[in-house]
Order: C-alpha cells, then structure tokens, then sequence
C-alpha cells in the first residue's frame, strides 16, 4: 500500500487540499483493492481553518509525513508573508523536515511557495498557478519557473498550476505508479479527463458558442469512434455539416488546437493504453491507433512523448512479457 501524506496548512483551500483523496483513494486494482492509503495531517496534530471559514480536524501530526511515499502540500492563504520570499515558519519547516529520504514530494497550485520558501525548489524547474507566476519569481528568482505549463515533474519533487491541474498531477502519478486502466478508472470514478499533457498551457481562451450554434462535438465523438480509419478533414466536416474551412475554425475555438493536431493526440492516447494494457506486437498497436505502421507510430511518440513505443511498455509495464516487435 503506498502511503500519500497531505499536509493541511493554516487557510488551505478545501477543494485543492481533497484533491488527493479524491484521486488517490479511487485508484484501485481489478479486484477493486485500494492501492494508496491516504493520510491528511498538519503540523501538530491540530485542526486548522480553512480559508472558506471552517475548521478542518485532522487525524495525524507530522509524524506522517516520516511515513509517507509520497508528501502532497496543498496551498494556502495564510502565509501571505511567503508571497514575498520570507522563510517558512520554523514550525513548518521542521515538519517537512521529517520527510524522509526517497519520498515523492508534491505541491499542488500555491503549495508551491511553501517548497519555494522551505529552499527546496532552489534551482530546480518547477510551476505555480499562472496568476502567481510573476510575483513568484520575484520572490524565488533561483527557481526555474515554467508557468505556461499544467505541471513540472522533476522526479522526487513535482509541482502543479492552479487549482484543478491537481487533479492532472494527481492522475499523472496514478498513471506512473500503476499504469493507464488504473488512472482511467480513477479519473472516471472522479468525472474528469484522464489525461492532459502537463506540457499543455495552464489556461486558453476558448469561447464558448451559443447553443444555437452548431459545434463540432460529434464530429469528435465519431472520430474517437474511428480512429483505425484513414480520417480527412472532409470527413470530419461532412460529419458537423460544416464546410472544412468552417469546421477548422470552429474546431479551434471550442478545442483550442487543429484538428489534425488533435487526432494525432488522440491516436497517441489509444496507442499509450494498447501498449499498457495488451501485449499486442507495436504494428498491430499502431494499425488499431490509425498510424498505419509502426515506423510511424515510432515517428510521433518520439516527436510528443520523447520515447520509442517499446520503451514506453517497457516502463510502465515491468517485468516478463512475451517478446513484441520493436
């Protein structure tokens, strides 16, 4: 059982510090065992405000966070004094002081000043809420800050943007421990999305159309219904009785990106789970995730994830499998 510590700070926002139990606790196995035990806890053991004017009891001190494998610190807006750059509160320091070597350390939203503060961020990437970005470098100029960005995982240490993209940290670490059915199970339970890239942009402007008006959305279920297919702009226009040029304008708007652009993203999705969840040979994966072949599938997962698609199974499907092709 892996052991999640959610650190409750004076003022910490409810939805951001449920977060984790939310995510964490529906993570289960096919038997439908839980597989994290989670743990909320503030530095003392004592209840703390929250900033929407109750009080939150907790069950442990900080002796959970010498247990735990992974820490997650939600933010708060108490401490305003850490929006300038002052040093964490002895107290609090001493509490993460407790965590132990090895331990996976996550900061969701502004939890990240409470790292920054603590001198644990020091030199390293990291991210925060969009509408912070500049006030944080200001005060933590030795942090490399991304604030176009959902999320930063720099290995032991992992930071979240704003508010909901807590849950995309929260999944993303599901989805590494334990693989995509698990994480898409968990973010089903949840009513969320179950993935969105971390390299996404915190926020876009995306308009929202009248009700009158029609839109692309089945279009886009259609689509997710044939990705094995060869799919034209032609088709996907036919489908929205659009006219191609309408239909890609119409497209970004509502998606915020082009439609090839999001088929492509789509088909990597499919191929990630095929390749977690079957050990289908890497052709046959690329055929069912429309790609045509492997060398091409092999082309875009470099191009958006960085790695091979046997490399990806390799890592998050350890152990012995039977041999598939390369």
């Amino acid at each position: 059982m892996h052991r999640v510590a959610v650190l409750a700070l004076e003022g910490v926002p409810p939805f951001e510090l449920g977060i984790p139990s939310r995510v964490f606790g529906n993570a289960c196995d096919d038997s439908g065992n839980g597989l994290y035990e989670v743990t909320v806890c503030t530095a003392d053991g004592q209840p703390v405000s929250s900033d929407a004017g109750f009080t939150i009891g907790v069950s442990a001190g900080a002796e959970a966070l010498e247990a735990a494998d992974t820490v997650v610190i939600p933010p708060t807006h108490a401490m305003t004094e850490l929006l300038q750059g002052a040093p964490l509160p002895q107290a609090h320091a001493d509490a993460l002081a407790r965590i132990r070597p090895g331990a996976r350390i996550v900061s969701i939203c502004t939890g990240s000043y409470v790292l920054a503060a603590a001198g644990m961020l020091d030199g390293r990437p990291a991210t925060t809420h969009w509408f912070k970005a500049r006030e944080f470098q200001r005060a933590f100029p030795r942090i490399k800050l991304d604030e176009d960005v959902l999320f930063v995982d720099d290995g032991d240490i992992l930071t979240s943007a704003g508010v909901a993209a807590g849950i995309d940290l929260c999944l993303y670490l599901v989805r590494a421990d334990h693989g995509t059915a698990v994480a898409n199970r968990a973010a089903r339970l949840c009513v969320v999305p179950p993935w969105r890239d971390g390299g996404q942009a915190q926020y876009i402007d995306r308009p929202v159309p009248e009700p009158t008006v029609a839109t692309t959305t089945e279009a886009r279920a259609w689509a997710l219904e044939h990705l094995a297919e060869p799919l034209t702009l032609n088709q996907l226009a036919a489908r929205a009785g659009m006219s191609v040029r309408t239909f890609t304008r119409r497209f970004r708007d509502e998606v915020g990106t082009t439609p090839v652009q999001w088929l492509t993203a789509q088909r990597i999705d499919l191929a990630r789970h095929l390749l977690e969840s079957s050990d289908l040979p890497v052709d046959l994966v690329a055929h069912r995730s429309g790609f045509g072949s492997a060398n091409s599938l092999r082309q875009h997962m470099r191009t958006s994830l960085g790695t091979s698609p046997t490399a990806y199974r390799r890592t998050f499907r350890p152990g012995p499998r039977p041999a598939v092709a390369a």
